[in-house]
């Protein structure tokens, strides 16, 4: 939030620009007239975008100034590109309800859908995604509701995914709603044996959904469901010295892992994704968390890295004594006859734990969920992006990466790493 407010005045702009800091940061410059829009944006360097817009302006300039109709000064400090962001989408969308997507050029994601609505469910392309009461409560329903995977990078990285993914499969590809008629001619894919060919009557309703949950299977465990299967069947072969069996094996399992290949690991089933990202702080002392979980990101929440000892870049190694209480020995009391020891203090990963326990889960408003997955997904696409990022599916975050990361971004010992 904008949580510091001074007032302007033009006659006393050098005295009021020299005192703000130079730090990243969203403001909001205000006018007299409390109704009017204010202008909201974010910035690196304070101090700078502000003597920009409030010094007095040259007559020859074509420069915005806010000199004259600027009466008030809001602004809150943040500590990264990634924590501007976030603030000003949540100014954005509280002062211009109507158009903070279009002024922040929020694009909703690509993703991939499967539409259990449909009496013969198929996957497709989609950048829309369910209220948040069925996105959120699939699991918790007894009748199968809408799937979504994603982010991806873009619409033609999703179709190309999707259509190597359905490749391994004999589901519809079709967009109409199907009516089962045995005079219907069918398809290309239904030619080519790659469609169980529903719309012919090719298959019973039954087999066709059968065939439509193995399809959400192979998307939810990346494969796995596939590949479990046959790689039994290898080792098998193999130990039967049958070679080219296993050869032929395990070519199929090749095949069925290749539509993931180069696939981010962000993604996956959207309401399983779970990620940590760990950006610097305002604060000194500090690093600033924020986590993406069932479909909302929360945060930031302030970590105190006082105490922690941190890993000698020039060291050439990358390890993490959790903390200092923990390398040294545990004192030892006599009470009465019998000594006890002292409890230990805690660990990184639970002082991590409780951090994040912090966050007050809540239910998404309107839009939310699309909002947030893009900022998300705007964020992990850059190839210079900033901070790390810890992402799950299972739900279990990985502390103890999480304690390693936290360390290296209070360092500066990594700044950014390349889209894989």
């Amino acid at each position: 939030m904008l949580d510091q407010s001074i007032p302007f005045a033009p006659e006393l702009s050098d005295q009021i620009l020299s005192e703000l800091p130079e730090k990243p940061a969203v403001f909001a410059l205000r006018g007299g007239d409390p109704d009017a829009e204010p202008y909201l944006n974010k910035t690196a360097n304070l101090r700078k975008r502000l003597e920009r817009l409030l010094s007095p302006a040259s007559a020859d300039s074509k420069r915005l100034n806010l000199r004259d109709s600027t009466r008030s000064i809001e602004y809150g400090l943040t500590g990264s590109e990634f924590e501007n962001r976030i603030l000003l989408y949540r100014e954005m969308r509280r002062e211009f309800p109507r158009s903070y997507r279009k002024r922040m050029k929020l694009t909703p994601p690509a993703l991939v859908k499967i539409g259990w609505e449909n009496e013969y469910p198929r996957a497709y392309f989609t950048r829309r995604l369910a209220k948040s009461s069925a996105f959120l409560n699939a699991e918790a329903n007894s009748t199968p509701r809408n799937v979504y995977y994603g982010p991806f990078q873009s619409k033609s990285f999703a179709n190309k995914f999707l259509n190597d993914a359905l490749d391994l499969f004999k589901s519809r590809r079709c967009t109409f709603n199907i009516h089962p008629d045995p005079t219907f001619p069918g398809c290309i894919y239904s030619e080519m044996k790659m469609c169980l060919a529903p719309c012919y009557g090719g298959c019973t309703r039954d087999d066709y959904l059968v065939e439509v949950r193995q399809v959400q299977s192979y998307l939810d465990s990346r494969a796995g469901s596939l590949v479990s299967q046959l790689e039994p069947d290898r080792e098998t072969a193999s130990a039967n010295l049958q070679f080219e069996q296993a050869s032929a094996i395990h070519a199929r399992i090749e095949k069925m892992k290749s539509p993931w290949a180069g696939v981010p690991e962000i993604v996956g089933r959207i309401e399983q994704l779970r990620a940590v990202i760990v950006q610097r702080s305002a604060l000194e002392d500090h690093v600033a968390l924020f986590e993406f979980r069932d479909g909302l990101l929360y945060g930031p929440v302030q970590f105190n890295v006082r105490g922690m000892m941190h890993p000698n870049p020039g060291s050439g190694s990358s390890s993490l004594f959790a903390h200092p209480l923990l390398a040294t020995p545990l004192p030892i009391e006599n009470v009465g006859s019998k000594p006890s020891i002292k409890p230990k203090a805690p660990t990184l990963e639970s002082r991590v734990a409780e951090a994040l326990s912090q966050i007050d889960i809540r239910k998404p408003e309107r839009g939310e969920l699309v909002d947030h997955l893009s900022l998300l997904r705007r964020w992990y696409y850059r190839k210079n992006r900033k901070g790390e990022e810890f992402i799950t599916h299972s739900g279990d975050l990985p502390l103890r990466r999480i304690a390693r990361g936290i360390s290296r971004v209070f360092a500066g010992e990594k700044e950014g790493k390349p889209i894989a």
